[in-house]
């Protein structure tokens, strides 16, 4: 083979290039960030992969809702500077010490006291306080998601499973 037939080759062999995200006129942010609040969830997903050139996760509304809002601005007004990026990094080596097993660690662990995990059931939001050493759910603590899901269910759930914190089944 050539070199110019192997080049050629590469080039066949290459993934496809990333789609195109288009730069969101300055003047269409404020009308877009209103329209999210009554998309139906089906255009939010529409929406996911024109502004992201990718499917969307099997989140709740709330998290696909923010992320689009946020890609919105971004795409308007810029994303962060490169400075803050390589600060961000900076501070996140300082973190774990550039471990990436400890990195992973940390990301598959539980969510961090304060976060508060919503989840829609039977027409009715259930929002949960994650705290130290427990959750708080309608103002009582539960040792486990797992308890709150039977609670709010009356079946036994994984609870992690059951807030979207692991896919069913124990993937992650």
């Amino acid at each position: 083979m050539t070199r110019r037939s192997t080049a050629k080759a590469r080039q066949h062999d290459a993934a496809p290039p990333a789609p195109t995200i288009p730069k969101i006129p300055t003047t269409q942010v404020l009308p877009r960030l209103a329209a999210l609040k009554t998309a139906t969830i089906a255009q939010l997903k529409q929406q996911w992969r024109e502004l992201f050139g990718k499917e969307p996760p099997p989140f709740s509304r709330s998290y696909i809702t923010s992320r689009l809002a946020y890609r919105i601005q971004e795409l308007a007004y810029g994303g962060l500077k490169p400075e803050t990026r390589a600060r961000l990094e900076a501070l996140g080596e300082q973190l774990d010490g550039g471990n990436v097993v400890l990195r992973r660690i940390r990301a598959d662990s539980r969510p961090l006291p304060g976060t508060r995990l919503i989840r829609e059931h039977d027409g009715v939001q259930h929002v949960v306080t994650v705290r130290a050493d427990d959750f708080e759910y309608e103002g009582r603590p539960y040792r486990s998601l797992s308890a709150i899901a039977r609670h709010i269910t009356g079946t036994r759930w994984n609870g992690w499973a059951f807030f979207g914190l692991r896919q069913p089944g124990g993937g992650a």
